[in-house]
């Protein structure tokens, strides 16, 4: 299993971003995934979640209404659009692979960085 992301980067607030993470491995419509963040000196945060086939989505109550979840089967590939950004939203992000029924995640990305900074 292994998840190449990107589209991370410095952004004014306000501003928007497009993370990108490209699957690989394993039967990727098969699996819940998640976009989990940790800001500095602070623990991980489920921002956002997506079923196998895309149709339910479920998001952090802090990211509700401006970050957008989404995925592409046929790439092998999810989705954040992240729009209307603010400074609390500084972190490391990471695409990963749901366990369901161990309530966790199996696999990580390596994480791309987000500043949200004037």
């Amino acid at each position: 299993v292994q998840f190449v992301e990107s589209g991370g980067g410095l952004v004014q607030p306000g501003g928007s971003l497009r993370l990108f993470c490209a699957a690989s491995g394993f039967t990727f419509s098969s699996y819940i995934m998640s976009w989990v963040r940790q800001a500095p000196g602070k623990g991980l945060e489920r921002v956002s979640s997506i079923n196998g086939g895309g149709g339910t989505t479920t998001y952090a109550d802090s990211v509700k209404g401006r970050l957008t979840i989404s995925r592409d089967n046929a790439k092998n590939t999810l989705y954040l659009q992240m729009n209307s950004l603010r400074p609390e939203d500084t972190a490391v992000y990471y695409c990963a692979k749901y366990l369901a029924g161990w309530g966790t995640w199996d696999y990580w990305g390596q994480g791309t960085q987000v500043t949200v900074s004037l």
